[in-house]
């Protein structure tokens, strides 16, 4: 019987330059796009309820970003924190970085000894959110707006009950008012 090696050793460089090994999952370095088939989920967080927020966008560009904070944070009454990526320069009076850049993860700006300046609830929102979709074996872009909302409700009840269970199944119940 004789064996016949079928594919290369892990650290062997690939023999044939015209036949490129396949590359397994999404690789592509660089921001997401609707159009490139990663589409940017972006999320806010309010640390005092826990409450989180999804939005499956085209473009995580400047504009984007600006319509959403907008619409979900008060500028007067909040802090915003993020990194120091350039869609969110500007965009909020009260605005807080950490520069991942300089492996920077979280900073003291008042002194008191905790570390308020940091955007790692919406990271690990993100790694829970991707561990949920992992099970599907990836989602359709077409269709990742509803597992991102199913998500988002399943965080924010904290308990399943009948109530979100109808909520998920039928979406929201009409009351007689708005019928």
């Amino acid at each position: 019987m004789s064996y016949t090696r079928l594919r290369g050793k892990k650290g062997t460089p690939h023999g044939d330059a015209l036949d490129p090994p396949r590359r397994r999952a999404n690789q592509k370095r660089g921001r997401g796009t609707y159009d490139n088939d990663r589409p940017p989920i972006v999320s806010v967080i309010c640390r005092d309820s826990g409450e989180v927020r999804y939005w499956v966008v085209e473009h995580a560009d400047k504009a984007t970003s600006r319509r959403i904070i907008r619409a979900s944070i008060p500028p007067k009454a909040t802090l915003l924190f993020t990194d120091e990526a350039t869609n969110y320069t500007g965009l909020h009076p009260q605005h807080g970085t950490v520069c991942h850049a300089v492996h920077e993860w979280a900073r003291d700006d008042d002194g008191d000894g905790l570390r308020e300046v940091h955007c790692n609830s919406c990271e690990g929102s993100g790694a829970a959110l991707r561990t949920f979709l992992r099970v599907f074996r990836g989602v359709h872009k077409f269709y990742l707006a509803e597992s991102v909302a199913t998500f988002e409700t399943l965080l924010n009840a904290k308990t399943i009950s009948p109530a979100i269970v109808q909520r998920l199944c039928f979406g929201e119940r009409l009351h007689a008012s708005d019928s």
